[in-house]
């Protein structure tokens, strides 16, 4: 699960989208490519901006990248952006683009959107490392793996109790054959010892 991109976008209905605030992590990327990827990510970010229509969720996917937007609408126009790959679970995507977009509309001034060099909003680049593991940026996903682990240890613990069933009969059929044995063995010993009597 990797997150590549997040971003903020401008979205007005008719007109070009502009980026506002951006974060990304080519770190799994060679040196060479990660122009290409960047400028790659940019365009795939605003060209889902602007096909969203206002109010709405969505994800488009594209080769391995998929890219997951809520355009917001409303007066401030802003629409959220995240790319992932095909495994970054789908929840936890559109909860970090409200928590973002409620966040940039508390700390920047919409006024500010006309000059979009002009904005400082570090919290993206802070949101695109701590949302790289969805489970832990997740409460429900936490609580759900949690539990995963919690079935694992009671499986486990099943295992080994069959197991010891398994030994326990072994040992209860040894147990007879044992007894059998014993019998016969006291069978014969009276019979010896009955024949050989002192007087």
């Amino acid at each position: 699960m990797k997150v590549y991109s997040l971003s903020i976008v401008y979205a007005p209905p008719s007109s070009p989208s502009v980026i506002l605030s951006s974060a990304s992590d080519l770190s799994s990327f060679s040196f060479y490519q990660r122009g290409s990827v960047g400028e790659f990510l940019t365009f795939f970010s605003k060209t889902v901006a602007e096909r969203t229509a206002q109010g709405q969720r969505q994800s488009v996917q594209e080769n391995s990248y998929v890219a997951h937007a809520y355009n917001r609408g409303g007066a401030e126009q802003l629409a959220a952006i995240i790319i992932t790959d095909q495994e970054y679970p789908v929840r936890p995507a559109f909860s970090l683009l409200t928590k973002i977009l409620d966040d940039f509309t508390a700390k920047v001034p919409q006024s500010s959107y006309s000059n979009p060099g002009s904005i400082n909003f570090p919290d993206v680049q802070t949101y695109l490392t701590k949302y790289q593991d969805p489970r832990q940026a997740d409460a429900i996903m936490r609580v759900q793996q949690e539990l995963d682990e919690t079935k694992i240890v009671l499986h486990k613990t099943i295992e080994s109790v069959l197991q010891r069933g398994e030994k326990l009969d072994n040992l209860v059929e040894r147990s007879n054959a044992l007894s059998a044995q014993s019998k016969m063995f006291y069978k014969t010993a009276k019979k010896q010892n009955s024949c050989c009597v002192i007087m």
